[in-house]
């Protein structure tokens, strides 16, 4: 067997024998991208200090990655599929390494901003190379497992990002979060020049270039709408954004019904396996990155635990993820995908509005079990619904079932953390104003409402003021941490509803098993590769 993995997979006569080294690369590969934001959360506080970050600020250097890895994931998945699968991948594992170096070396908020924008760009890349190659190389009877170890990694991605950066932080300054990502970067890339074979779609006509442009502008805006409006106000910019989001969203519709090879075919909505899964993944990390996020903050500000020590604590999620996956590869055969996707909802669900619970006495176990129950329900459910929205496109368009797989993925998740939290401030401000206003001089009440944080550094002022002292620095402190858990449990209501909403929409939409044979009865069209999972699952 040659050294270098060179013979493409469309001329393979069996499966590929290193098939499952080949996966090891793009799990690798989909763990950096992936901790890119999550490690983010526990290295904010160091960064906030470091760059004298506002709020504002703060935002945009999470979220700069956040626009162009959900604008760019569909157009990026098909020109991979069109020229190289794999070399999409190498040049993303690339970009991504460079804008880490780059995040690493620089010390003024707008490069920063922009070097997580280009690590965006490249994890763009990245994301749909890794799920198409994946379908390419998998025969159907082994793809559930090996999509559900990818799922797995997406899971432990969200646990490990916090330790990997709290373990960093605790002898190195918060560059050390972005350098990080290189080492595995380019291990990955030799991986995949080694493990991975090429593979490309076959007979894929001219890429819709238009449909992708629109695709960008739709997507682009609704996410920046999405993260400016709730959080700073819906100004101008907002504004214009969310109505150019949706002119753009009618237009693309518009247009690939029109085109002859569209960049998505919007039809595949009106099968129901395919608009099931997606919604169920869109709501799904909608409530699970959403409640990750501000109990992470819970944990590092109210209980003051370091980086580490919190990125310790998100481990039980990390196995849960592995008993959910565990589990549904052994029951979605039996059970039927309908009832593992509607069951990881309730689960997910329950594990939200247990947080309602979250009061000033909390302590780590009373985040113990929402976070079980989160990490089960992402094993549980994630893995059959990307296998359903997987499975719903030919070979030629892996790149783009790729792509908008995590589209709905990555819309979800900033949806939750933009709306979540934007309903957590407000809370957190009003709570605040309820228990200190009269208290507090106007300028300090102001800075203590934007944040936790916020609160927090103006209660340490007051300690060392002569004029005040320990006492009502503690005072303000404990109005703090009472106000963030008020806005903990008021947030977490507002989302165990929506997602109480989602799963049943999404229950609604899937279809049962008994129907999904009818449908094919009829005549309705099964995806072609995916016959063999159609009849074992729906």
């Amino acid at each position: 067997m040659p050294l270098l993995a060179t013979t493409p997979v469309e001329k393979m006569t069996g499966p590929y024998p290193r098939r499952w080294w080949a996966l090891i690369v793009l799990c690798l590969s989909l763990l950096i991208v992936v901790m890119a934001n999550t490690s983010l959360i526990v290295a904010a506080p160091a960064m906030t200090t470091d760059l004298g970050l506002s709020s504002s600020d703060l935002q945009w250097v999470i979220d700069g990655y956040t626009v162009p890895y959900a604008a760019l994931m569909l157009v990026l998945g098909a020109i991979g599929d069109k020229y190289s699968r794999r070399g999409a991948l190498v040049t993303g594992l690339v970009i991504f390494a460079g804008g880490s170096v780059m995040g690493s070396l620089v010390d003024e908020t707008g490069l920063v901003i922009a070097a997580r924008a280009v690590m965006g760009v490249g994890a763009a890349v990245v994301m749909p190379a890794t799920l198409s190659l994946l379908v390419a190389i998998f025969p159907r009877g082994e793809r559930a497992r090996a999509i559900t170890a990818w799922t797995a990694t997406s899971g432990l991605a969200i646990a490990v990002g916090p330790l990997v950066a709290g373990w960093l932080l605790g002898d190195h300054a918060w560059g050390s979060t972005f350098l990080v990502n290189v080492p595995v970067a380019v291990l990955a890339v030799i991986g995949a020049l080694l493990l991975v074979p090429p593979s490309r779609a076959a007979g894929m006509g001219r890429i819709d270039y238009v449909g992708g442009l629109l695709s960008i502008v739709s997507v682009g805006s609704l996410v920046y709408a999405t993260i400016e409006g709730p959080h700073f106000g819906w100004g101008a910019g907002p504004v214009t954004a969310a109505v150019v989001a949706g002119v753009g969203l009618v237009a693309f519709v518009a247009w690939e019904l029109r085109h002859p090879q569209p960049m998505l075919d919007v039809r595949r909505f009106l099968q129901r396996p395919f608009s099931g899964s997606m919604l169920a993944v869109l709501f799904f990390f909608f409530g699970t990155y959403g409640a990750i996020y501000y109990s992470t903050q819970f944990l590092q500000f109210v209980l003051g635990y370091g980086a580490l020590e919190t990125g310790v604590r998100l481990l039980p999620l990390a196995g849960a993820v592995f008993v959910g996956a565990a589990v549904t590869g052994r029951l979605t055969p039996k059970l039927g995908v309908k009832a593992m996707i509607g069951s990881g909802m309730v689960i997910g669900t329950v594990g939200v509005f247990l947080l309602v619970l979250v009061d000033k006495g909390s302590t780590y176990s009373g985040f113990l079990a929402p976070m079980l129950l989160l990490g089960l329900a992402i094993g549980l459910s994630v893995s059959p619904a990307t296998d359903t929205i997987m499975g719903s496109f030919p070979e030629s368009e892996l790149g783009v079932g790729g792509g908008a797989n995590d589209t709905a993925l990555e819309l979800g998740g900033s949806l939750g953390i933009a709306v979540l939290g934007s309903l957590l401030g407000t809370a957190y401000r009003d709570e605040l104003a309820d228990l200190v206003g009269g208290r507090l001089p106007a300028a300090a009440l102001d800075t203590a409402q934007d944040s936790v944080g916020g609160g927090l550094a103006v209660a340490g002022q007051i300690a060392k003021s002569p004029s005040a002292g320990p006492q009502q620095a503690q005072a303000l402190a404990d109005a703090v941490h009472e106000a963030f858990a008020h806005g903990v449990a008021t947030t977490s209501l507002i989302g165990g509803i929506i997602m109480a909403a989602g799963t049943a929409i999404v229950l609604a939409v899937l279809p049962g098993r008994r129907a999904a044979a009818q449908h094919r009865t009829e005549g309705e069209p099964a995806p072609a590769r995916d016959a063999e999972y159609s009849d074992s699952t729906n």
